[in-house]
């Protein structure tokens, strides 16, 4: 939906009622959108608030009990007058236990943040070590945002982890909650990646329903001088495995006295959380004063919540969008006095309303010519969904590659002259593929249905973030000396999961597609396996395949990387899918940096290949993942022969390796298998299971899929009709 051009001061009230844009939408009822304070931005004006959008409003066919989990929010002790909309809960912090938590197990994260490493760089102007992303999304809505994914491919699928160093999971408002914790599968999906995931902490302004007194709850101490609050939101972040919080302090009315104590609660929070890995995150919108009054830059107005006398008060401030070139540059020179990084600031870019059309000062923040003055943060990336028409997963991916890689679609050779400075011309790309074993099948965590070994086993659209592969980080890099082929992540047939990589064109030369950067140590036994296919169509042309490992790095940024190469396939023509191997004894005891495929058409047919997966493994130490056990429905809801199910299983114990996740299967009374979902951690809700005919009960089956999909043996539970 078109966005409108009005600028609006964000202190100043709420206007007469308009027909609602999707920013007053969001505004009113998704929680933190458009109330950061953006003067000098396009703002359309919003509805008085609470308002609270019917986020929870039942279909025409409810099930009798509502057993869906949804992202936990709060507010810090007290809670509105009056009641919660249609489908909101209110729900005070203070009183919040893991064990009195009905939704624990589904919004728990179980993947460990991984470690990444810098490869050198596919752009020459990409720089290691120094300005930084972070990503403030707004995934779903502050209220009904569903904890493991939903039955629709319509989602903001992010994969472009490898440039992001920090993402908030945004939203909160006055007529929800103002305290929002991440869902799991969105933590699962960063964690996998080397990605940090914030919980946001959000206090509205006046304007939009703000009430001081949540300020003064959140900040409150107890009778031994100890902030309640903070402890209880490091105990949010630990229980459920995100990485910290972002704290922003929009209601006006303070005093200097209210100042102090939010630093001070600033400090207990950080401090709290140090040991344990989170990190605190401080918006630019409260001042020394106590009053809201957003400074663009890091000055003495502000600088005690980002360091004071006595040290560290928050890891990282996003800088307010009043920023200008001379704010950023005297931000970071005071950075720099204080002790601390320049790029520990975030500048605040807004792509909320024009994506990569926005205007932006690239050189005050990320000169091409000299070292970077700081760091920036993007304001509601998920334009790159949110203004299609079409919002297939297709059109989204070809969306949202251009707004990380840039128009020419490949971060190594950038359009000349794009006003757009997209991520992958900017900052070093990053990888978590550093041991063995290591797979990926190209699934981006969201699609049309759900393949297995190439075939459909389930024709539901369905995102699930969490199952999503570590993919490829530079999208995509591609060298050949005769005509370009399209490169794309395609959704019309895949060999596990919802997606695969499909190359397309008239190849007049030999093409190299890069792959993974890596860190893999290459044994004996190491193999590297890659599932493809040619077609669709019965002319699809015969191609060679070639599978590239590189042993060093570039010599340079924009450097080519030095691939061995390996044959792979002499022909691939014929439809339908096929592995080949290529064993890598004679690379023992080396270390791969980059893996890739490189493919020749053996004719003048333009080429529609696809590859479904890639792994490497040492075949010596390959064996199935151990089941779960005791698998039990916890809680059911039936009407008109279709049943809500809350399951639950136990992680096999013993020496064995973490599942990569889990999947339920359904089994039908003529012993056919279906897939039902899967997640990361040991609980799954099923929504709407329909009953097979006359059958007297439901057979479930669980089973660990492990880091090369291989799966276990099933554990089996029933619901009886």
């Amino acid at each position: 939906m078109p966005e409108t051009d009005d600028v609006v001061d964000p202190r100043t009230p709420p206007a007469a009622l308009r027909p609602p844009t999707r920013r007053r939408v969001l505004a009113t009822g998704a929680g933190a959108a458009a109330l950061l304070g953006l003067a000098g931005r396009a703002r359309a004006a919003a509805a008085p608030a609470p308002a609270p959008l019917p986020v929870r409003a039942p279909a025409a066919a409810p099930a009798p009990v509502d057993l869906a989990p949804y992202a936990s929010y709060w507010f810090p002790d007290s809670l509105p007058s009056g009641t919660p909309g249609p489908g909101i809960a209110w729900r005070s912090l203070s009183r919040w236990t893991p064990e009195s938590d009905p939704d624990l197990a589904h919004n728990t994260s179980t993947v460990p943040l991984a470690e990444r490493f810098t490869p050198v760089p596919a752009n020459r102007d990409a720089r290691a070590g120094q300005a930084r992303i972070a990503s403030l999304v707004s995934f779903g809505p502050t209220a009904g945002n569903p904890s493991q994914g939903s039955p629709t491919a319509d989602h903001y699928a992010l994969t472009h982890w490898a440039y992001i160093d920090e993402l908030v999971f945004w939203g909160g408002s006055a007529g929800e909650g103002v305290v929002l914790a991440p869902n799991a599968p969105v933590v699962d999906a960063a964690h996998r990646n080397g990605v940090r995931v914030l919980g946001n902490v959000f206090l509205p302004p006046v304007a939009y329903g703000g009430d001081l007194r949540w300020t003064r709850d959140l900040v409150r101490r107890d009778s031994l001088g100890r902030f309640p609050i903070a402890d209880k939101l490091v105990q949010v972040a630990r229980t459920y495995g995100f990485d910290g919080w972002f704290v922003n302090a929009e209601t006006d009315g303070g005093d200097s006295a209210l100042a102090t104590r939010m630093r001070e609660f600033l400090r207990a929070l950080r401090a709290a959380g140090e040991p344990h890995g989170l990190r605190t995150t401080w918006y630019d919108a409260m001042n020394s004063t106590g009053r809201v009054g957003w400074q663009g830059a890091l000055n003495a107005l502000n600088q005690e919540f980002f360091e004071d006398r006595a040290g560290t008060v928050s890891d990282t401030m996003f800088v307010d969008f009043r920023w200008t070139p001379g704010t950023l540059a005297a931000s970071g020179a005071l950075a720099d006095r204080l002790g601390r990084s320049r790029h520990d600031l975030w500048a605040a870019v807004d792509t909320e309303s024009r994506g990569w059309d926005a205007v932006v000062d690239w050189d005050a923040i990320v000169p091409r010519g000299r070292d970077h003055v700081v760091s920036y943060g993007f304001y509601r990336p998920e334009w790159t969904r949110n203004h299609l028409t079409d919002r297939s997963p297709g059109a989204f991916h070809r969306a949202d590659d251009r707004f990380w890689t840039g128009e020419s679609l490949d971060p190594a050779r950038p359009a000349p002259g794009a006003r757009w400075r997209a991520p992958a011309t900017v900052v070093a790309d990053r990888s978590t593929v550093t041991g063995l074993p290591f797979a990926c099948s190209f699934n981006t965590g969201h699609g049309l249905r759900w393949y297995d070994g190439g075939r459909v086993v389930s024709d539901a659209p369905w995102n699930h973030l969490g199952l999503q592969d570590r993919l490829p980080g530079r999208r995509w890099a591609v060298a050949t000396a005769g005509a370009r082929p399209s490169v794309t992540l395609d959704f019309a047939s895949a060999w596990r999961g919802g997606s695969s990589l499909l190359v397309e064109g008239a190849l007049t030369a030999p093409v190299t597609i890069g792959l993974h950067s890596a860190r893999l140590p290459l044994t004996r036994g190491a193999v590297l396996e890659l599932v493809h296919a040619s077609g669709p169509g019965s002319g699809a042309a015969e191609v060679t395949v070639e599978v590239g490992v590189a042993v060093r790095e570039p010599s340079g940024p924009g450097e080519p990387v030095p691939y061995t190469w390996l044959p792979a396939a002499t022909r691939d023509g014929r439809q339908g899918w096929r592995t080949t191997r290529a064993a890598l004894a004679s690379l023992t005891g080396r270390t791969a940096y980059g893996l890739a495929v490189r493919i020749t058409a053996l004719g003048k047919t333009p080429v529609a290949w696809r590859i479904g997966a890639v792994s490497v493994r040492d075949e010596t130490r390959t064996r199935r993942p151990a089941p779960p056990t005791a698998p039990v429905v916890d809680a059911s809801s039936r009407q008109d022969g279709r049943a809500w199910v809350r399951l639950s299983w136990r992680a096999a114990a013993g020496p064995d390796v973490r599942p990569r996740h889990y999947e339920v299967w359904r089994v039908l009374p003529d012993g056919t298998r279906r897939f039902l979902g899967g997640t990361c951690g040991t609980a799954l809700y099923l929504p709407a299971v329909p009953r097979a005919g006359r059958e007297r009960a439901a057979v479930f089956e669980v089973r660990a899929v492990d880091e090369l999909y291989a799966v276990s043996e099933a554990a089996r539970t029933t619901l009886v009709w």
